[in-house]
């Protein structure tokens, strides 16, 4: 049975785009991204002089008119790469109701975005955490992999607490080949941490891309009346009305994303803010545009 997070009109506009390698990876066979190994494919890089055993058929023969050296042209190989999706399911990810709760909207965006990466013949491997590791699906490229992974994202339910950034520091060991890594949270955690953990991987040299999933009420605090506030990773209540803190509240919150958006810049990390009043299909289709873009 499909699952229902593979929605047709999200994976029809995201698979037209496509999610390509930004830049090198390591992978296990040949594809369409950039590798760090030198090979025979499609781009040319250099000249290196021949050796015995070489193929001829890789002479520069107009290169040997010249010099009268034989040497051999050199193009950069072209690999498929992991895309490594580490989703946040700690409590505070059970925010919002139906389409626009956080968890509900992430595992939907990561289900459309596994289904498009394997398709163009791409791996990915999923992980999910909140204080501790509680999913990890190692990396595979066959179609069947995506039922696996729908299935864990369906059975995925928010609990306990947030811990981001040292198992992103534990991931530096685990994933030893430079590809995509993804972590799709709604960021409620110790910002120096996660910021912490988010370079060690790209000094690692992956590409890293953090989606911040937030709901509205959390941006704009559009809350009236009298409002009992609930601590969703603790057991801290509060009955206020929210019209007297929001000044206050919306100070904090606008300093708390300068930090981790300018942390991120800073570090070369991709830093992709996602409100979820705004439809998957709208914001998947408008980030991997962008990306297109950028090239």
């Amino acid at each position: 049975m499909i699952s229902t997070l593979l929605q047709p009109d999200v994976l029809a506009r995201a698979e037209a785009l496509g999610v390509a390698a930004r830049q090198l990876v390591e992978g296990l066979r040949v594809g369409d991204h950039k590798s760090p190994f030198r090979g025979f494919s499609v781009e040319f890089v250099q000249h290196r002089e021949y050796v015995p055993g070489d193929d001829i058929r890789h002479i520069d023969w107009k290169s040997y008119g010249r010099s009268e050296r034989y040497t051999i042209k050199q193009y950069e190989q072209e690999t498929n790469y992991v895309a490594n999706l580490i989703v946040d399911g700690s409590n505070s990810m059970r925010y919002g109701e139906g389409p626009q709760n956080k968890l509900e909207y992430a595992k939907l965006l990561v289900a459309s975005l596994s289904y498009v990466i394997v398709k163009q013949r791409d791996a990915v491997a999923l992980r999910v955490f909140d204080s501790k590791w509680r999913a990890e699906l190692p990396s595979s490229s066959q179609m069947g992999h995506i039922n696996t992974i729908c299935k864990t994202l369906e059975d995925l339910q928010a609990v306990d607490k947030t811990g981001t950034g040292p198992l992103l520091e534990q991931l530096v060991e685990r994933i030893t080949r430079r590809g995509i890594i993804a972590i799709f949270t709604d960021g409620f955690d110790d910002v120096p941490s996660l910021l912490k953990g988010l370079r060690h991987l790209r000094f690692r040299g992956h590409e890293v891309v953090l989606f911040h999933i937030l709901h509205r009420d959390e941006v704009d605090f559009p809350l009236d009346g009298n409002v009992r506030f609930i601590d969703l990773e603790g057991v801290d209540e509060l009955m206020t009305r929210p019209h007297l803190l929001r000044p206050a509240y919306l100070r904090i919150v606008q300093a708390y994303l300068k930090e981790l958006e300018k942390g991120c810049d800073s570090g070369g990390i991709e830093y992709v803010r996602m409100v979820t009043d705004t439809p998957v299909r709208q914001a998947l289709g408008e980030y991997l545009v962008r990306r297109l873009q950028r090239g």
